[in-house]
């Protein structure tokens, strides 16, 4: 079965997300077209601005062909503005923002404060191999889990809040795993069932 990761690359940290996956011996490419969506076997949504990607979406013709996926149970994997775009109810979010539904979680956008109040902390996450190291998470205007509903497991948390949930092939990250060496995260997402 091939293995061919696309990420979303209309806007925000997509180039450093192609690249892990690469480092990591899959088949990677940027995906900007139905076309291009249409070639892969699972995505990642990278972070970048929540608004501006649902935008561009839409500019795109993209928003169909990716729900499409999505109903049909591609993988995918959500950091920061993924996460947003993925969730099912978006607080603090424009009236026409594109939100997915992919994943049963109410989030709020910026959660955790404005660009200077960005920082990373190490998480720790059951799932990946050497589980007992802990992952550098670095959070950059990150969406905060209001709810996580049924049928969405908590794989990691910070100060109590969960940072990193999965449901079903939908994986989402409040932070950006793509800034951290650590590769775990995306080996993780690139191995997980269809």
């Amino acid at each position: 079965m091939s293995n061919h990761i696309g990420v979303l690359a209309l806007q925000g940290a997509f180039a450093l997300h192609v690249e892990a996956c690469r480092e990591l011996g899959f088949e990677s490419s940027e995906v900007r077209t139905a076309d291009q969506l249409g070639a892969v076997d699972r995505l990642i949504i990278p972070g970048g601005e929540s608004t501006t990607m649902s935008m561009m979406l839409d500019r795109n013709d993209l928003s169909a062909p990716l729900a499409e996926r999505l109903d049909d149970g591609m993988p995918v994997f959500g950091t920061c503005a993924g996460m947003i775009l993925l969730a099912d109810k978006v607080s603090d979010g424009r009236e026409d923002q594109v939100s997915f539904g992919a994943i049963n979680l109410a989030v709020k956008r910026n959660g955790y404060g404005r660009q200077n109040q960005s920082f990373s902390d190490e998480i720790f996450v059951d799932r990946l191999d050497n589980a007992d190291l802990g992952f550098h998470a670095v959070f950059i205007r990150a969406p905060l889990v209001e709810v996580v509903g049924d049928g969405v497991q908590v794989l990691a948390t910070h100060d109590g809040a969960a940072v990193l949930c999965q449901q079903n092939s939908v994986l989402v990250a409040a932070f950006h795993p793509e800034l951290s060496p650590d590769r775990r995260l995306h080996r993780y997402f690139c191995s997980l069932p269809r």
